[in-house]
């Protein structure tokens, strides 16, 4: 017995908007996750305060093209395969489905394509792991009725969820709901669509569109169970543990309420009910959230079967941050851990937090882990062949590796599987660029959206092709 269970889940993750590229193809609607240029409005578009619910002139929007996996699915999947990939996960665009999000009927375009996709990761004995939203909204439902701040999105995310649950049954099983729901509270409209006005209370307006997504996400876990008692649906969170700079009990308090902010929407969807804390901010901010008894009933009845997450980097919380240097890059800048090295985006390297992470959420929830995301985002340099030595590449996930195999085979931790983060090359969410690499594949495409498109194995495809075949003990 190896460290890791037999049918462990080995693989990859993507998502829609970052690889699929075909925006507008075979009646495909304009989701929020269209209209995030690159460069410096892309922050502002993001967080719902720069307004941009069409297509700019004089913006470059690099999700429009992406990598075309619309038209290279097949050669894309069948690499996947080679590494001997067991579970593939990615996204659904919803507005492939439903154009407007409101429509009467589905668009069967957009259905078959993801049928296609299936039927290709089947054929080789790929698991699917969909993730329903993983950011997207349909534009059309932001300027109807401002997207999840309306209770009308829930209808139109279950009547979604219905159409996919249906279609694919037996083709998937593993379901993901919401993509790192917790990043709503740190950029609205890019997580889903949400627009903040002049006027209104930013905060309340975040709280109350995450607890509709929060209701749905219990209605849709409901329904799948429902559709296919096979299905397994699970919640995702951006995680990394909050470690406090210092032993002062003020430190450690502030890591305590960071950590806190971080799992308060995965208390609802694992334990089934807002925790005491979060009722307690709502009150002292004088949030009203509309909470109805029929909502309380929903939440409680149907709390997810196992428990995702993305993890790149533990943080540090400090009374005084102020005092400390910050890290740069990521949505979530913390203090900076003096003793960690960081990778060039400055986000820092802790593969020892992961296996922290890993305990943390296993001993609050008591359900399966599946690590969703995780990897380095570097630039890479192919040779004249278009091979990349990724060597740095390799040492990140080798040492996450490791620390993950022990939290499984020390600590007890249940994991279903392991999915890094842009196992073929794809646009960075948080920065739009493409020199933001994770892959195991490059693809020759470059910031302003030039390049062949072509594939090529870099150092870490036959790597990580080992470490599968030996179910992780060749490291």
């Amino acid at each position: 017995m190896g460290r890791f269970p037999e049918g462990f889940l080995w693989g990859g993750a993507t998502a829609a908007n970052q690889c699929e590229g075909a925006y507008n193809v075979d009646g495909r609607g304009l989701a929020n996750v269209d209209l995030i240029p690159h460069g410096p409005d892309r922050r502002p578009v993001m967080n719902g305060v720069r307004r941009m619910l069409e297509c700019e002139e004089g913006y470059f929007y690099p999700g429009h093209e992406a990598i075309d996996f619309y038209h290279h699915y097949k050669e894309d999947i069948a690499l996947f395969a080679e590494m001997g990939f067991k579970c593939f996960r990615l996204s659904i665009a919803w507005s492939r489905i439903y154009p407007n999000g409101f429509d009467e009927e589905p668009n069967e375009a957009g259905l078959k394509f993801y049928e296609n996709v299936f039927d290709e990761c089947h054929k080789y004995g790929i698991e699917p792991l969909v993730t329903i939203v993983h950011f997207d909204a349909p534009v059309a439902c932001t300027k109807k009725f401002g997207s999840w701040k309306s209770r009308e999105m829930i209808d139109c995310y279950v009547k979604y969820c219905n159409t996919l649950f249906t279609r694919y049954k037996g083709k998937v099983k593993y379901w993901l709901t919401f993509n790192e729901i917790n990043m709503i509270l740190h950029m609205p409209f890019m997580a889903a669509g949400v627009l903040i006005d002049e006027g209104e209370n930013g905060e309340q307006v975040k709280y109350q569109a995450a607890h509709h997504e929060l209701v749905a996400s219990a209605m849709v876990t409901k329904l799948a169970h429902e559709i296919d008692p096979e299905n397994k649906v699970g919640c995702m969170l951006a995680a990394g543990q909050y470690y406090p700079y210092s032993c002062s009990p003020e430190d450690e308090f502030e890591a305590l309420k960071l950590n806190r902010d971080n799992f308060f929407f995965i208390d609802v969807q694992s334990r089934g009910y807002y925790p005491e804390y979060a009722l307690k901010l709502f009150e002292r901010e004088g949030y009203d959230i509309g909470i109805t008894a029929e909502d309380e009933k929903v939440l409680r009845e149907n709390t997810v079967d196992f428990i995702s997450f993305s993890y790149y980097s533990s943080r540090v919380a400090s009374a005084e941050p102020e005092r400390y240097g910050k890290t740069a890059g990521n949505v979530f800048p913390s203090v900076k851990n003096p003793y960690l090295k960081a990778s060039e985006w400055g986000w820092q390297i802790d593969p020892l937090g992961l296996r922290i992470t890993m305990n943390v959420l296993y001993d609050r929830y008591q359900k399966p882990l599946f690590i969703v995301e995780n990897g380095l985002g570097a630039v890479d340099t192919p040779d004249e062949n278009g091979f990349v030595d990724d060597q740095y590449r390799i040492d990140y996930l080798r040492e996450h590796i490791k620390a993950m195999g022990d939290a499984v085979e020390i600590d007890g931790v249940p994991l279903m599987g392991y999915t890094p983060w842009g196992c073929i090359d794809l646009v960075s969410a948080s920065t739009g660029e493409m020199k933001k690499r994770y892959g195991f594949i490059y693809v020759d495409k470059d910031n302003e959206g030039k390049g062949t498109l072509k594939r090529s194995r870099k150092a870490s495809f036959e790597w990580y092709k080992n470490v599968i075949a030996s179910n992780g003990e060749k490291l």
